[in-house]
């Protein structure tokens, strides 16, 4: 559920290059890739399950320059924290290079809190 929200908010950005998990082999950059890496749980001691979830949702971005690394993970930031989706910025981004491709790469944690009965 929380994945249809992210691809969502940024099917716009890296010419919708934005992708669950990974990007598919030779993709060019820019893109994005997004996955839930936690949350939190709301199960209260009655074990009801509420109407509404928590997911940690890492969002990274690849390109050919830090200067677009950095651009692109700004407008995710823009995307996702409005008060459609209301995510909260975990952090600061993470910059990051990879020798293999020569691509620049920024990463930015997301908790998004969201109705389940939606």
């Amino acid at each position: 559920m929380v994945e249809s929200i992210v691809y969502k908010a940024l099917a716009s950005l890296a010419s919708g290059q934005v992708y669950p998990d990974v990007a598919p082999a030779r993709t060019p950059a820019p893109w994005i890739t997004y996955q839930a890496v936690g949350g939190q749980d709301f199960t209260g001691l009655d074990n009801e399950l509420p109407d509404i979830e928590n997911a940690r949702v890492q969002i990274s971005v690849w390109a050919k320059t830090r200067k677009e690394a950095s651009q692109l993970i700004r407008q995710i930031k823009r995307a996702l924290v409005n008060p459609q989706v209301k995510a909260v910025p975990i952090g600061g981004p993470v910059s990051n290079f990879e020798s293999d491709t020569l691509l620049y790469g920024s990463s930015l944690d997301f908790s998004i809190t969201y109705n389940t009965e939606v």
